[in-house]
């Protein structure tokens, strides 16, 4: 037993390598950074960010991850299951971040942190960062296949899409499959009919936006596209 906390177990070395998360120790270090670990498991998991070894992988799309963890939340793009739920409203993640980030949003008034160029507030100073990049111009995440560069992480992922063929999202009423999440909302109009945009002149109704723009057209006389 700990005599720090109520941990108990059979081993020893179990307890040994418990007994490291009260004391700080960190034996295990990395021949590549400054990184250190309590356990070999969790610097070997390390490890695979140097190596770019990435042994899990999804047998519908062939996406592979160097983490367990990562691949079971990638499978929940093909399940739709979305365990984790906010305890304020009906939203629902597939991860854990997506629903804290949601509440913090939604749910939490205040946003200590302002940006000096226009007012914007956030909750996160993570968000703040990011939307500096707005200001500033820096895209960090660059493409390792073409010149893209972008300023968030989340976008160079989809991105990345265009060279590997990913298509995670798949329509649950026929064999369609898209890259983009917001793709599949729209195909799915086409078995729902739900035309949600509508002209304010001749009442036509659209499931796309991008098509009402085009019709408006035919209102304003617009010719946007020169020879």
């Amino acid at each position: 037993m700990c005599g720090q906390c109520e941990f108990r177990t059979a081993k020893k070395s179990v307890l040994s390598r418990h007994m490291r998360t009260h004391t700080v120790e960190k034996p295990y270090k990395c021949d590549q950074c400054d990184y250190s670990a309590a356990n070999r498991s969790t610097l070997d998991r390390h490890l695979t960010k140097h190596t770019g070894e990435k042994p899990y992988m999804c047998g519908e799309c062939g996406y592979r991850a160097a983490r367990k963890y990562h691949l079971s939340q990638h499978m929940r793009t093909h399940t739709g299951e979305k365990p984790y739920k906010c305890d304020q409203c009906d939203y629902s993640a597939a991860r854990k971040a997506d629903v804290d980030s949601h509440i913090a949003a939604k749910h939490t008034v205040e946003k200590p942190y302002m940006c000096g160029e226009c007012g914007y507030r956030a909750v996160k100073k993570s968000t703040l960062s990011r939307h500096m990049r707005t200001h500033t111009g820096i895209k960090p995440y660059k493409c390792d296949q073409c010149n893209y560069s972008t300023a968030q992480k989340s976008n160079l992922s989809q991105h990345m899409r265009n060279h590997s063929g990913e298509k995670p999202y798949k329509c649950n009423q026929c064999d369609y499959t898209t890259a983009w999440k917001s793709n599949l909302n729209h195909h799915v109009k086409t078995h729902t009919g739900e035309k949600p945009y509508m002209c304010g002149e001749c009442g036509y109704s659209t499931a796309k936006k991008s098509h009402l723009t085009e019709h408006v057209r035919i209102h304003t006389g617009e010719k946007p596209y020169k020879c």
